[in-house]
């Protein structure tokens, strides 16, 4: 347990609090709850999960279904505004996560520890504090256990023996409301992002099953889509390299060296260097990778995986690329965008994974690749879906990179916030 220290004041303040804050132990603000479910006020379907991003959410809603035991009678009820602890190690939270209920009562298994707010304290100044990792793992690293399979060995009381710094309330709510503004435009971003995914899912399915058609400059209809097959519009060749080279004193696997990339990072001169070979590596075997090559992923452990792509927007001599992928070169023109977008269909996704044998490894071969059906469009309407999707996928990046400087934003405040 940490020695009480003199108050002290973060960085970033209202202006209108000169008080320093104190250096309180947390059962001064929060004390355990034992209210358990004995009377089954709530059922499975009322468990609560607690979610590194999402906070306390229903479980059903969040994993699909209940995982609770045969019986729920001796779960800890959770109450609106109370504060749950869970023992369960994140990747980057390997002592676990303190989070405030704010939505809708339930209750929680046993491995959960719930917490009741005094009136001196705010609930999601509390929840501010500990959102930020470093806070939440210095506080809990001293105070927690871990058995031999990992789990934490902390009674509910001792998470509350160490101590944070922690201002009057006024200010705890001062502090909260405007952290939970940012919040509210996180969750109006990431809700704006899935609604253009949803969007764009929609539009493709329409634009590929041709219940959506384009039409030319002067309103007039394309011509009809061809059938094909893509054996019929291209050729396969799998690569034999499976080497190591020697780079310095690294040796590198040639695998490490494609990787599967979307179409906006390609062009990405950090990928390049990936892709290409050193000059001075005379031994190895290199091919030339031209502009509008596909590169699938033919081989994986599920099938589901099998199929994924990149399109190589600019030539690249002297490349290597591994066992691991199959190239596909066409022999007629395509749109390079819209052979982005048309590999990555449902429909033709899903005749790869027809396609694909195996039992404990999933592998589709050049002939099978070969009879995938594709419909083909003319040139000018690939060009035009091509466009459309595009500018739709600009707008979701753009969604996106909101997104990570909001939260970038978020973490400089709580890093200067708090003390």
């Amino acid at each position: 347990m940490m020695d009480k220290q003199i108050n002290k004041t973060p960085l970033v303040r209202f202006p209108e609090f000169k008080e320093g804050w104190e250096h309180k132990q947390l059962n001064e603000l929060l004390s355990v709850s034992k209210t358990k479910n004995l009377n089954l006020i709530y059922s499975k379907e009322d468990v609560l999960s607690v979610s590194g991003e999402l906070g306390i959410v229903n479980q059903i809603e969040h994993l699909g279904r209940s995982y609770a035991g045969v019986s729920v009678h001796n779960y800890g009820i959770v109450e609106v505004g109370q504060i749950v602890y869970t023992k369960s190690p994140l990747k980057a939270n390997p002592y676990g996560i303190i989070k405030l209920n704010k939505h809708k009562a339930g209750i929680v298994s046993t491995l959960y520890a719930v917490y009741c707010v005094n009136e001196k304290t705010d609930g999601q100044f509390i929840e501010h504090y500990f959102s930020l990792d470093a806070n939440l793992n210095r506080y809990l690293r001293p105070l927690v256990r871990k058995g031999a399979k990992n789990d934490m060995k902390i009674s509910n009381e001792y998470v509350l023996n160490d101590r944070i710094f922690s201002p009057q309330l006024k200010e705890q709510q001062k502090i909260a409301i405007f952290l939970t503004a940012v919040d509210k435009k996180l969750q109006q971003l990431t809700k704006k992002k899935e609604l253009l995914k949803e969007y764009k899912k929609g539009v493709i399915q329409k634009i590929f099953s041709q219940e959506l058609r384009f039409k030319d400059e002067f309103g007039n209809n394309y011509p009809n889509w061809e059938e094909k097959k893509l054996g019929d519009i291209g050729e396969f060749k799998t690569s034999s390299v499976d080497k190591l080279i020697k780079e310095g004193e690294k040796m590198i696997s040639l695998v490490n060296y494609m990787n599967v990339y979307n179409h906006q990072n390609i062009t990405n001169e950090n990928t390049k260097n990936l892709m290409q070979v050193s000059a001075n590596e005379k031994q190895i075997e290199t091919s030339n990778l031209k502009r509008g090559d596909i590169l699938f992923t033919p081989s994986s452990e599920t099938p589901s995986d099998i199929g994924h792509s990149i399109v190589i927007f600019k030539d690249l001599n002297n490349t290597l690329y591994s066992y691991h992928l199959m190239r596909f070169r066409p022999t007629i023109t395509l749109d390079i965008l819209y052979s982005h977008y048309f590999c990555n269909t449902p429909s033709v996704l899903r005749q790869i994974t027809r396609f694909a044998t195996g039992s404990t490894r999933f592998t589709i071969s050049v002939g099978s690749f070969s009879k995938v059906i594709i419909q083909l469009p003319s040139l000018e309407e690939q060009q035009k879906i091509a466009n459309f999707l595009s500018l739709l996928d600009s707008k979701i990046d753009l969604v996106i990179t909101q997104i990570e400087k909001t939260k970038a934003f978020k973490k400089g405040l709580l890093q200067q916030m708090f003390v």
